[in-house]
């Protein structure tokens, strides 16, 4: 005999209370826990490839870890040590960009910018605390970094924690199968299918976009001469999970430079613009049609405000499960939705009418 619905109700509550009881007490400790799953959940359909082609899961695990693990040596020895100097470099120049700012609108708008005026005092200002604060911002994060990926996490714990549930994913997924109570396994099951669509949709689609549009971004405006044009792609590159967003904020960050460091030359100046141009023609009619597709669950607007409260409560950790807590809340939405405009609660005496007539039938 089932559980009445409403002492199903109180266990459910109490478990999802005790899961972000959970992550409030134990933070930083289940961190290397929580990335170690989200990688190897990520990394799954590639085991399984090296399944489908005859390989055991075991090889095919091997060379995903010595992959990832070497990507990530080049990636900590070549790309992160210039993208921190840049962006140092670049807070350091902000007084400087603010100066030729106030001189540009002094000559073009003497009768606006005087010596004394409130526009030419708060450009000063701003760039100062920008330089101040920036550089100060920038430490501390990574200082934060450093203190939080420690050494023993990032070369022990992650890599040892992703092999070992990569290697026995499809047996976890089978053991919390059989774990599932019967009467709701066929809902909970679809629930789940259709959680993992969104989730693969979304992390695996969007991050590959994010990931291909950065080194786009990146590598263009390196090669056009652009100063820290390795921030500004690695930023519109990270943004880009934000339509439209990545593109604007690193579009302006790009033209603003390029302004300054190209004054007079139009021609690379337009050369920086069309590049995020490009790039926004390749996301949208190749990159996310391909990769992410049209329908993935996930609004913007949910997604920020899933990753503002979750970092709010929860720091780092509540911050990597932000995207599959919201989703998994927006899929468990639209199923009690569907749930709602089925029941008599919805549809009030037309909907009550209406079943009796059938039942008189």
């Amino acid at each position: 005999m089932a559980l009445p619905a409403q002492s199903q109700v109180k266990i459910w509550s109490i478990a999802a209370a005790l899961f972000f009881a959970l992550l409030w007490f134990l933070g930083d400790v289940v961190m290397p826990f929580v990335l170690g799953a989200a990688i190897a959940y990520l990394l799954d359909p590639f085991a399984d490839w090296f399944e489908r082609k005859g390989f055991s899961r075991a090889f095919g695990v091997t060379v995903i870890t010595l992959i990832s693990l070497l990507l990530f040596v080049l990636m900590i020895l070549l790309v992160i040590p210039t993208l921190v100097e840049q962006t140092t470099a670049l807070f350091a120049a902000l007084p400087d960009l603010a100066n030729n700012l106030q001189d540009f609108l002094t000559r073009r708008f003497p009768s606006l910018v005087d010596a004394d005026s409130t526009i030419r005092q708060s450009l000063a200002t701003f760039g100062s605390i920008l330089s101040e604060k920036g550089g100060e911002l920038l430490n501390g994060a990574l200082a934060s970094v450093s203190s939080l990926f420690s050494i023993v996490t990032l070369i022990v714990i992650v890599p040892v924690v992703t092999f070992y549930m990569l290697l026995d994913w499809d047996r976890l997924v089978a053991r919390i199968d059989e774990l599932l109570p019967r009467d709701h396994a066929s809902t909970i099951r679809r629930l789940a299918s259709e959680i993992d669509a969104t989730l693969a949709g979304f992390v695996r689609g969007q991050g590959t976009v994010c990931f291909l549009l950065g080194v786009y971004y990146c590598i263009a405006l390196v090669l056009v001469g652009l100063d820290f044009g390795l921030v500004v792609g690695a930023v519109a590159g990270l943004l880009t999970f934000i339509p439209y967003i990545g593109a604007l904020i690193g579009g302006a960050l790009a033209i603003g430079l390029a302004l300054f460091q190209f004054w007079g030359d139009w021609t690379m100046i337009a050369v920086v613009g069309a590049i995020f141009l490009s790039g926004q023609m390749l996301e949208g009619n190749v990159l996310t049609p391909k990769l992410v597709g049209s329908s993935v669950g996930l609004h913007p607007v949910w997604l920020l405000l899933a990753l503002s409260v979750f970092g709010s409560l929860f720091g780092f950790v509540g911050m990597l499960v932000a995207v599959p807590v919201s989703a998994v809340i927006g899929v468990i939405v639209r199923f009690l939705t569907g749930k709602y405009k089925e029941g008599l609660l919805y549809k009030g005496k037309a909907g009550q009418a209406t079943a009796q007539d059938i039942e008189e039938l």
